[in-house]
């Protein structure tokens, strides 16, 4: 959470109004200037369920939910950016998805809307089965949908400590161990965009996308640029929906 004074309400709304109850959730954060953290007191007040973790320094993403996946005490984890949004029936359809398979880590189809709240396309999921060399090619996982099962993982694992894509690696080092990636094709969450984010930009992102190909993944020249083409091929359908 960074100075999000303005949609941190809703977000920990949408938690709470969850058809399954037995959650703990873990607020980190990230030296916000704004009202943020007095918000996010005034419901843990309310609901002791909440916890807050207020960092000194900003220090991007990946820094705030390792901080939170550290403390964190339940098998099962989830993210949710202060921004986004769930369905009451999302922790409660993927639970049930993942118990009844076995799985180790899962995602969702979500629906997009603006900074208003208004309807702005859907994300729907083409491939229920997603493995290193198809993450490798696009990111089909949206962090506010996805749910991991520590105890499947062998253990907790943290995301890499870069400014953006941490996501996206963090997904790719899980399957690089050889497990699957499995979507529910419901929409159980919902993305906000917002045109000031780094993330709203696309191209933007493309040197960090170039970062995550050639320093974290190793891959050669020739290698990362195939798959930049791929990225960026997938993200123009993707974002043009």
């Amino acid at each position: 959470m960074y100075d999000s004074e303005r949609f941190i309400g809703s977000a920990i709304r949408s938690v709470q109004a969850q058809t399954y109850q037995n959650w703990e959730m873990v607020v980190i954060d990230d030296a916000s200037k704004d009202k943020s953290i007095d918000i996010v007191r005034t419901c843990m007040d309310q609901d002791k369920r909440i916890k807050l973790i207020a960092l000194d320094i900003n220090s991007g993403s990946a820094k705030a939910r390792n901080e939170g996946l550290k403390i964190s005490l339940g098998r099962y984890i989830a993210f949710l950016d202060s921004d986004d949004l769930w369905v009451p029936d999302k922790l409660k359809k993927q639970l049930i998805f993942m118990e009844n398979n076995k799985l180790p880590i899962t995602f969702t189809a979500y629906r997009k809307i603006n900074e208003n709240g208004e309807h702005r396309g859907e994300v729907n999921i083409d491939k229920t089965k997603i493995s290193y060399i198809d993450l490798l090619k696009t990111n089909h996982i949206g962090c506010l949908t996805a749910m991991i099962d520590v105890k499947l993982l062998g253990g907790k694992i943290y995301m890499p400590l870069i400014r953006k894509r941490h996501d996206h690696a963090f997904w790719l080092s899980i399957l690089k161990r050889g497990h699957i990636a499995y979507g529910l094709n419901e929409i159980l969450s919902i993305y906000r965009i917002r045109r000031k984010s780094l993330s709203y930009n696309k191209l933007a992102m493309l040197p960090y996308q170039w970062e995550l190909y050639r320093d974290l993944e190793n891959m050669s020249f020739m290698r990362s640029l195939f798959h930049m083409i791929l990225y960026a091929w997938h993200g123009l359908l993707k974002w043009s929906l």
